[in-house]
């Protein structure tokens, strides 16, 4: 019956996403934007517009990379917020050198594994939930705001978050999108502690698509870190407030938890990909599963099997398996574990996996060993005059995060929490103190040691299948920034998670998810090879990404058709 919904549900759709274009693909939802001096990316047009006024005023892509991020923060509550944490690689123009930064919080360091366990208990549950308390951790991206302007940053932090603040005090219209993710947020996130309807809500309703939507109380929240700084949120009223109502609401995050809280600069990792360096930032984010996926497809001739050909998505789709097993074992803080990186991401590892690879559809399938061979979110991208460029993206979790607001703040709590695994077997196993496994990914691609693309696809499991489907997109199959972005996607699910038991591995294969775009007879011939095809919509992620050409040094933007952004530069 399921093949059979499918196969209808595919045959009455269109074929391809084709439009009646003169030049370029098809499917590409228009042409790449190219711009001189800077370009932004975003998902909100009036955040890109933000992010390219403060580089007209003489801001750095980081100063327009925290603009827009402050901006999105108060029009896509939805997905991201100050109250969640922050990742971001960054190319600096002006030494040529690639740094990453982890701005991601920690677990309460008062809340021990025991007192978390008779909590869950009190609940009957086994995993930490999504909502209310216990997963909340500290908020880690004002921290980062400050750490990348303090390295990268020129205008002053008043000047930076001016727009989002006038915003925030005289209203935005509600884009149509995010109308709809907010009216699904509110229903399941009204009833917890703090003032999420008096903070998200007109009336007691989500805004409706086009309904200006204000909020005075985080305008004074950003108000407070543009005069005061970053200790204005960790070390002053702020924490301090926040403090005063988790103890009075059966909250476990403290003052202390704040004012020790840091962010990391860390060192890119990256892989060689057919004459093309792909970076991502190590765990405890989910980056390197797509420098894994590389080193497996290396060993596979993609462009001769054709894009979205039944091959090309069978190879990639067992890619991806294997990739998410070691995921589900191997990815934690580095802080509390010694992670086998080099070996994850080393070409020996990933021609062993690629052996695993057969004609059908694997259905049982466990982590290697490494070590012989050692909801919803944002993402935004930036590039100035003098080369710079930005990857950030930025994150509450799941939807509106934990659905806790402290009063008079403005903004809620990220519920990142959920990701401990409960086995304290695991390498993520919850410790107070502790940064839990992060879905959230940024990227970035260079040639010949000078930078080419900064991307990223957000959306949860998608991010990394996403990454490798857009590198592949433009080095296998030559597709441009844009056509890369809107091609159709596939998405599978059902692999072993980092929350799970350290014993468990697939098991059922899992399942694939098509978009429309993918012919009924790829679906038809991926089901003859084992595989569990399912009909997707709205799950694919969402893509942003800039491009310098390494001749004329001209930018070239894009976003794609499935959310409501804009790229534009000047």
């Amino acid at each position: 019956m399921k093949k059979l919904l499918l196969c209808s549900l595919m045959a009455l759709s269109p074929q391809l996403m084709a439009y009646d274009r003169i030049t370029g693909a098809d499917f590409a939802s228009r042409s790449e934007v190219i711009a001189p001096h800077a370009m932004a990316a975003t998902s909100q047009p009036l955040a890109t517009q933000i992010a390219l006024d403060i580089m007209k005023q003489g801001g750095t892509a980081v100063d327009a990379a925290i603009a827009a991020n402050a901006a999105l923060g108060l029009m896509e509550p939805t997905g991201n917020g100050i109250g969640g944490d922050l990742y971001a690689i960054i190319w600096d123009g002006k030494t040529n050198k690639i740094y990453g930064l982890n701005a991601s919080g920690r677990s309460p360091k008062g809340l021990s594994y025991n007192q978390l366990s008779k909590e869950l208990k009190k609940l009957d549950r086994s995993t930490i939930p999504p909502y209310g308390m216990l997963p909340i951790s500290v908020p880690g991206a004002v921290d980062g705001w400050f750490e990348m302007h303090q390295k990268f940053g020129k205008l002053p932090m008043t000047q930076i978050l001016q727009p989002a603040i006038t915003y925030a005090e005289q209203g935005f219209p509600v884009s149509e999108l995010i109308a709809y993710y907010w009216d699904r947020s509110v229903p399941r996130l009204k009833d917890q502690p703090g003032d999420f309807v008096g903070t998200f809500t007109i009336n007691g309703k989500a805004p409706a698509k086009g309904e200006i939507f204000k909020n005075p109380d985080l305008a004074a929240t950003y108000k407070a870190i543009a005069t005061g700084g970053r200790d204005a949120f960790y070390k002053g009223d702020i924490a301090k407030r926040i403090d005063a109502f988790m103890k009075a609401n059966g909250g476990y995050l403290r003052y202390e938890d704040f004012a020790s809280h840091k962010s990391d600069w860390v060192e890119p990792v990256s892989v060689n990909y057919r004459g093309y360096d792909v970076w991502e930032l190590p765990p405890n984010g989910q980056g390197i599963a797509a420098l894994q996926m590389l080193q497996i497809l290396k060993n596979f001739d993609l462009k001769a099997m054709g894009y979205n050909s039944v091959e090309s998505i069978h190879t990639l789709v067992e890619a991806k398996k294997l990739a998410f097993e070691d995921r589900a074992k191997y990815y934690a803080d580095s802080d509390f574990n010694k992670l086998p990186v080099k070996g994850l991401i080393s070409e020996a590892y990933g021609k062993e996996r690629a052996k695993l690879i057969g004609t059908k559809a694997a259905q049982r399938l466990d982590a290697g060993n490494p070590a012989a061979y050692q909801g919803d979110t944002i993402y935004l991208t930036t590039a100035d005059k003098d080369g710079t460029m930005v990857s950030l993206i930025q994150s509450n979790y799941r939807g509106m995060g934990s659905g806790v607001v402290a009063p008079g703040t403005g903004f809620g709590f990220q519920d990142r929490g959920e990701m401990f695994s409960m086995d304290q077997k695991h390498v993520n196993a919850y410790e107070p103190g502790k940064r839990p496994f992060q879905t959230i990914i940024p990227a970035f691609i260079s040639k010949d040691g000078k930078p080419l693309t900064s991307f990223g696809v957000m959306g949860g499991a998608m991010q990394p299948q996403g990454h490798v489907q857009i590198v592949v997109n433009m080095i296998d199959y030559g597709m441009n920034l844009q056509e890369a972005g809107d091609a159709a996607r596939w998405q599978h699910l059902g692999s072993t998670e980092p929350t799970d038991s350290q014993a468990m591995y697939l098991t059922n294969g899992g399942y694939v998810q098509l978009e429309k775009g993918v012919p009924y007879e790829t679906a038809r011939e991926l089901m003859k090879k084992g595989h569990d095809v399912r009909y997707g919509l709205g799950e694919f992620g969402g893509y942003q990404a800039i491009m310098k050409d390494p001749k004329t040094g001209v930018y070239y933007g894009a976003s794609e058709s499935r959310k409501d952004g804009q790229a534009a530069g000047y």
